[in-house]
């Protein structure tokens, strides 16, 4: 309370804000850091309130942010880049293929009904064609805002959820386009033969941008090894090249930034460089153009224009009712019910990413005034308070449904002798003091799967290979692997001890693993500490994203053979993750312990609701096939995390699922609860990690339990 009084005493002296750049810096972070939790914790999405932050504290409310500053609009201009950039990257036309048709389909009519409503809106009210082509274009995009309610619900691979992300490709590349032919025609009568040049050089740039930069971008990641910070600057500088080729050919600098997307997410595919790369532009600088686009936003004009009120209901109405007709045509052409069309609908309500980009730079380069500005962004605050509420209500109880070439297969159980190589564990050893519970925990598995463990040493490599530094590293890690060994042969378990020499841990192991055909990693818990690890992610975040096997993360607190009582909390049902489970239950037989599938479910969950989740977890356990079925608990509780907690007193072990989560530091990481719930947990913790192409199940030779390999 303190700093907000001398922050609004300060308020009166403009010279100290003119002369002093970093006092509205700070107050600028201050908001990023706060005010999207605040909004979270209300249910709403955190950029309205940095929108509405920048309103307050901009032109319109407090002034505590100066709109002109230099500063400002330097990082204001590097989020819009962001933005865009973020918007082309999380694009991965592959995976849409077996849905080809349908997202085509749709993605023409989400787009070209919109923009019919568009234009003919901002023709009533007098515009002229470039604008209203341009706001055409702004209704015709949409963001897939509530995509998190899809994973929490478990639906993600639904049709008409991949359809309708799919449409998100074609609406965001034809609003891109548009946008750039709008304001490359500003000011400018329309001449036919100026127009076609303009298309021709759009055309031919894409080319380049499309083909020339994969290429170059493969070619520099090859000859450059594994080191993700030449990686990380050289998408950096694509990102802004393709922005300075736009402008060359007279568009607008963000279709380069898009584009630019398209192109490093072919370049490099998924992982930590991607997210590296995503992280500091979600958590800094597009923000700051979410608060920049509110400071720039005039109440008292839109108050004050009745006319301006009027084109912003029919905006807004206009968009919801075009969204809903597409969506309703999709319905009837691929016959789907009432409840798929009314999720794809929700889905495309959503205005963000590619909306916010145009209405900026429509109202940068003198195509839109202030009033179409105020009514574009209200448009933004609105689809993206009532689109997630609506997907959340009208979602429930959809199904999976996968293309036939994508469905999961049957479990299957083969024999000792079809059983060729043993089910193989690979144990990263290097701290000394957690070193015996992992190796106890891997052999008790092991046992079960009448595999073999390997104990793994990574050295560290040096430019001379008799370096000292190389030399004691490899002298430590001999040690450990002398250990490993001793404590294979008390637990009566086959070992295979592997010294690596490799550039870097996570790499090494992942090598490794590989190399050895491993059928899970267990690893130690790596703390979070310092900024490199919180920036960039640790060695485990590392490991997860480049191994081909599941990882499992531990944090032991006593001997693994003294566990008796397991608990697996699930969520996205009714498709929760088979890997908790199957790990649980083979651990649990090797200790005849009694494992606890548990779901947590609101507490103004009816009856009904309650009894189909314990359905849906029972016809999980059952497909499961396994010899001692799990228990299956539900709690009705206002907070997941909490439920968990006090469920998880009466137990030894929890094992709970890695949450990929592309916005967060290192790109993979625990979600919400999941930290929550590390950070408080008392008893021990098994944290797994899924492959990015989940292998099929196998089982033991001795138990029909199943668990996941290759």
């Amino acid at each position: 309370m303190d700093l907000i009084l001398q922050v609004l005493a300060l308020q009166s002296n403009s010279s100290l804000f003119g002369k002093e750049p970093i006092l509205p810096f700070v107050i600028l972070l201050l908001v990023i850091l706060f005010i999207p939790i605040l909004f979270e914790r209300l249910r709403l999405p955190g950029l309205v309130g940095l929108v509405l932050a920048g309103v307050t504290f901009g032109q319109s409310g407090g002034k505590l942010l100066p709109t002109q500053s230099p500063i400002m609009e330097l990082l204001a201009d590097i989020g819009l880049f962001y933005l865009m950039f973020v918007a082309g990257l999380e694009i991965e036309i592959k995976q849409f293929r077996n849905y080809k048709n349908r997202f085509l389909g749709f993605g023409s009519l989400t787009f070209v009904v919109p923009l019919t409503v568009g234009v003919v809106i901002a023709f009533i009210f007098g515009l002229n064609w470039k604008q209203a082509i341009l706001i055409g274009s702004v209704l015709a995009s949409h963001t897939l805002l509530a995509y998190p309610i899809i994973n929490r619900l478990g639906i993600s691979r639904n049709e008409v959820v991949n359809v309708t992300t799919g449409a998100t490709v074609v609406t965001n590349i034809g609003a891109v386009l548009l946008l750039a032919v709008c304001v490359a025609a500003r000011g400018e009568e329309f001449q036919f033969w100026r127009f076609i040049t303009l298309v021709n050089s759009v055309f031919i740039y894409c080319l380049v941008i499309l083909l020339g930069f994969e290429r170059l971008g493969k070619e520099f990641f090859r000859r450059s090894g594994e080191d993700e910070g030449n990686h990380f600057l050289f998408v950096l500088w694509t990102v802004f090249l393709a922005g300075v080729g736009a402008q060359i050919i007279g568009v607008e600098a963000i279709v380069g930034a898009f584009l630019a997307g398209l192109t490093v997410h072919n370049a490099i595919g998924s992982g930590p460089v991607k997210d590296k790369v995503i992280f500091l532009g979600s958590a800094l600088f597009i923000p700051i153009f979410f608060v920049k686009l509110g400071m720039l936003v005039n109440v008292s004009t839109l108050i004050t224009s009745a006319s301006m009120v009027w084109f912003t209901v029919f905006v807004i109405v206009g968009l919801i009712t075009s969204k809903l007709i597409a969506a309703l045509l999709a319905k009837l052409l691929y016959r789907y019910n009432w409840q798929e069309m009314l999720t794809m609908w929700s889905l495309s309500v959503p205005q963000v990413g590619v909306t916010l980009a145009a209405t900026f730079v429509g109202y940068r380069s003198g195509l839109l005034d202030i009033n179409v500005f105020n009514s574009l962004i209200i448009l933004v605050i609105v689809t993206c308070i009532i689109g997630p509420l609506i997907t959340n209500q009208v979602a429930t109880g959809l199904k999976n449904t996968l293309a036939p070439d994508r469905e999961l297969k049957a479990p299957s159980y083969p024999t000792p002798r079809e059983n060729v190589n043993p089910f193989t564990i690979v144990v990263p050893n290097h701290n000394p003091q957690t070193q015996q519970y992992l190796i106890e925990i891997a052999a008790l598995l092991a046992r079960q799967t009448h595999g073999q463990i390997v104990p793994l040493a990574i050295a560290t490599a040096t430019a001379q290979m008799d370096a000292p530094t190389l030399e004691n590293s490899v002298h430590r890690s001999e040690q450990l692997l002398a250990k490993a060994i001793a404590l294979s042969q008390v637990l009566e378990v086959r070992a295979k001890p592997l010294l690596r020499i490799d550039d870097a841990f996570a790499q090494g192991i992942c090598r490794a693993a590989k190399e050895q055909k491993a059928n899970l990693i267990v690893m130690g818990w790596g703390k979070r500490t310092g900024l490199r690890a919180r920036l960039f992610g640790n060695v485990i975040d590392s490991v997860i994203w480049s191994s081909h096997c599941p990882v499992a993360v531990t944090r032991l607190v006593e001997s693994p053979q003294k566990i008796q009582r397991i608990l697996v909390p699930v969520e996205n049902l009714p498709a929760p993750s088979v890997y908790p489970v199957q790990f649980a239950q083979i651990l649990a037989e090797t200790n005849q312990a009694q494992v606890t599938v548990l779901n947590v479910c609101e507490r103004r969950t009816s009856s009904n609701k309650i009894s189909e989740r314990r359905s849906q977890l029972s016809s999980f356990v059952f497909q499961m096939a396994l010899a001692n079925p799990p228990e299956i608990q539900i709690i009705a509780h206002e907070n997941v995390a909490q439920a968990i907690l006090q469920a998880a007193r009466l137990y030894d072990l929890v094992v709970l699922p890695f949450i990929r989560n592309p916005s967060s530091a290192g790109g993979l990481t625990i979600g919400d609860v999941t930290s929550q719930l590390a950070n408080q947990l008392t008893c021990s913790i098994v944290m797994l990690g899924e492959p990015h192409n989940p292998p099929a199940v196998m089982v033991s030779d001795s138990s029909p339990s199943p668990i996941p390999t290759i």
